[in-house]
């Protein structure tokens, strides 16, 4: 195939934010040479094609200053063999070849596994014109809910580090067929995700970079969708999915995963949601129904004892009792201190005084749970939140099925409905989707496969999940002896993503990878 060269917008990114843009010419470069040993050979349908690709150039603000960087984009290849919709299952391949004006050999890099889904929504990277350009349909940069939007700066700033970046298009929950039957509901979003992930190892030696280290990267949904992605490696239980599809015959293990505020546990996420957020009133200033709010705070402390989990503290073994105190000396007092140490003194006294709840002593803040909740204020859901009894949220419609756009997938709702259904109970299949769709089933299995690195990261003001969920995957990754970097954004809302140069400079930490 003959190379195109072409211009485009160049993309200035800072730390989190896009910032200005101008106008450069591409560069037509020699073909990279493949690296590593000889692959096993993919069907022809799925063998990567290296001659593919069109040259682009951007530039990428990063904490050494801006960065141009001449890269290789490959775009909209199919990943499975019998695609249900190629317009969803397919991902995109950026490569960088040159960075300031330095040719670089990305053969060994590490890949970085970018999904940009957001609410369990459709993801499609088929109309982006470059690296950070997936989506909804159209290449709009992320779903509602904390999708790519989020994540763009992690993409851009591993292209400039002079990684692999891949970004897969997925299936989502709100996709119908002519018929008005959802195709794209639970487990679509997960399988397409992991067909993808073989694809990129099938095709070893081929696709540029190191199919050994693929470190995958999400938000919200798609930091759930991470999060599933590293604790349920090589699981069974999606085999007959996989092979639906004709996803290749490879690994869809990783090696290390990272999340930010992931809609995770998602039928336990009502009590969750309860233990955390029950005391706070709505943005009408009402509360919720408190005798559904006690009764979910129940369910959470049962579900919390089942799971024998360690505080990473050391103080004994984590309860719905001594969750606030672990939240607090763990995770809140230590984000809220590094937040006002990083001020000036006068930022710092001024923010102080505005919050006069924290009691700042020697270089360190303290504060009561009860304060922090107040310091967050509105709740942003009813009870319950992720499975109300009037199936309204994005939730039931993951969870649809057929030509039936929402279904109850906890007892309790199912038990309380008000959306007028026959049946008080779940359907037959829910228990088996759940699985497919909850890190915490492998995690608690001990699988094999998982990822051994784990990244996550939540903000103390994000109330559309509980602050127990991504505290509860760490602890559980941590307790099989996984390496586990978690800390809370303070005063960050859903979606933030305050430190992304320290998350590519992780990658290359775990992966051991060292740039000539």
């Amino acid at each position: 195939m003959k190379h195109r060269a072409i211009k485009r917008r160049n993309v200035v990114i800072g730390i989190g934010a896009a910032a200005g843009a101008a106008a450069v010419g591409g560069l037509t470069l020699s073909a990279q040479a493949s690296a590593g040993t000889a692959p096993d050979e993919p069907s022809d349908a799925l063998a990567f094609d290296p001659d593919a690709y069109t040259e682009l150039t951007t530039t990428v603000t990063t904490d050494d200053g801006d960065k141009e960087v001449k890269y290789r984009f490959w775009k909209a290849i199919t990943y499975v063999a019998k695609p249900v919709d190629e317009t969803y299952q397919s991902l995109n391949v950026s490569v960088p070849v040159a960075i300031g004006g330095k040719a670089i050999d990305a053969s060994g890099a590490p890949i970085l596994f970018a999904n940009s889904v957001g609410g369990y929504m459709p993801s499609s990277v088929a109309d982006a014109d470059g690296i950070g350009g997936g989506g909804m349909p159209g290449g709009g940069g992320g779903a509602p809910g904390g999708g790519g939007g989020a994540l763009t700066s992690n993409q851009l700033l591993a292209l400039a580090a002079g990684y692999v970046v891949v970004e897969p298009g997925a299936r989502g929950r709100t996709l119908k067929d002519d018929d008005g039957a959802y195709y794209g509901t639970a487990p679509a979003a997960i399988v397409d995700l992991k067909a993808a992930v073989r694809y990129v190892r099938a095709n070893k030696g081929r696709i540029p970079g190191n199919t050994d280290r693929i470190v995958s990267a999400g938000t919200s949904a798609g930091g759930a969708l991470s999060s599933l992605l590293g604790a349920s490696g090589d699981s069974r239980i999606y085999a007959t999915y996989l092979a639906k599809l004709g996803a290749a015959d490879a690994s869809d293990a990783i090696f290390a995963t990272g999340a930010w505020c992931p809609i995770a546990d998602l039928e336990h996420s009502d009590g969750a949601y309860e233990w955390n957020w029950g005391a706070n009133k709505q943005s009408n200033g009402e509360q919720v129904d408190q005798t559904t709010s006690k009764q979910l705070r129940a369910q959470f402390a049962e579900y919390q004892a089942s799971l024998r989990l360690h505080r990473i503290d050391g103080h004994g073994t984590l309860t719905a009792r001594n969750y606030d105190d672990y939240l607090l000396t763990h995770y809140l007092q230590p984000s809220a201190t590094r937040y006002l140490k990083g001020l000036s003194d006068g930022d710092r006294a001024a923010y102080l005084a505005d919050n006069t709840f924290i009691a700042w002593q020697g270089g360190r803040a303290t504060f009561t749970w009860e304060d922090f909740l107040t310091h967050v204020g509105a709740r942003k859901k009813d009870a319950p939140a992720f499975d109300p009894f009037d199936l309204s949220s994005p939730e039931n419609n993951e969870f649809g099925a057929g030509t039936t756009g929402a279904r109850h997938f906890t007892a309790y709702g199912a038990r309380h409905d008000t959306s007028g259904l026959d049946s008080r109970r779940v359907a037959s299949d829910i228990p088996e989707k759940l699985d497919l769709m909850n890190p915490m089933y492998h995690l608690a299995r001990r699988n094999p496969g998982r990822s051994k690195h784990w990244w996550i990261r939540l903000g103390t003001k994000d109330s559309d999940t509980s602050l127990t969920v991504s505290a509860n995957i760490a602890a559980s990754a941590a307790g099989l002896g996984d390496e586990v970097d978690h800390l809370y954004y303070w005063d960050e809302g859903h979606g933030a993503n305050t430190d992304p140069a320290d998350f590519i400079a992780w990658i290359a930490e775990v992966t051991g990878y060292k740039k000539e």
